[in-house]
């Protein structure tokens, strides 16, 4: 695993441990040798993440829209800053650019992109690990409303079980290095005949 594309608030939060989370995850990035691919801000927990893998000598890779960078929110020292058109083109770029994605406590921004890429995941357009780093419980309700929508029929269980959440980084990170995609034998016909 090379890159790991980090989906994470460009706020604080109210809680230290958010920050904490994203010192030790730069920490872990620095020591395994992976690349940080990121939102490319110099703001909130995105800052603190970046940082720290810039401060050990790691790489990091920033994507950002060009009306994001007019707004002074990009960071200026990253090892390499990816400008493009749109939010929906840098979604695409971190795909292409990243080998597995962490989602970190955010905002609307965050639930974004860790959205698109459990999408792809379902449709098997990428079988690329991803993980909820659930720090002090902070993604609780959305894990509940999963395990919801699985219960509730809309989610299929094998799509459910692709969906890594730790709230220990180590453990994450180990998780995602040892994943294998769960298999999903025709999925599309089971909802044709769910639909009849």
């Amino acid at each position: 695993m090379d890159s790991i594309c980090v989906f994470c608030g460009s706020s604080m939060g109210k809680k230290p441990e958010y920050k904490k989370a994203a010192e030790e995850l730069g920490r872990l990035l620095l020591e395994r040798n992976i690349r940080l691919v990121y939102g490319g801000a110099n703001v909130g927990l995105m800052q603190i993440l970046a940082d720290t893998v810039l401060k050990g000598g790691g790489e990091v890779i920033g994507i950002m829209p060009q009306m994001l960078i007019e707004k002074e929110v990009a960071h200026a020292n990253l090892t390499k800053m990816i400008t493009v058109g749109s939010m929906s083109e840098r979604k695409s770029r971190m795909v292409e650019l990243s080998d597995a994605f962490i989602a970190m406590p955010g905002g609307f921004g965050t639930l974004d992109e860790l959205a698109e890429v459990i999408t792809y995941n379902q449709l098997r357009l990428t079988d690329k690990p991803i993980g909820i780093l659930n720090t002090a419980g902070y993604f609780d309700p959305l894990v509940a409303f999963f395990d919801h929508i699985t219960e509730e029929g809309f989610l299929r269980y094998e799509h459910r079980q692709n969906l890594i959440v730790d709230d220990n980084v180590g453990v994450l990170l180990r998780k995602m290095i040892e994943f294998q995609p769960v298999a999903m034998d025709k999925w599309i016909e089971d909802i044709k005949k769910e639909s009849l």
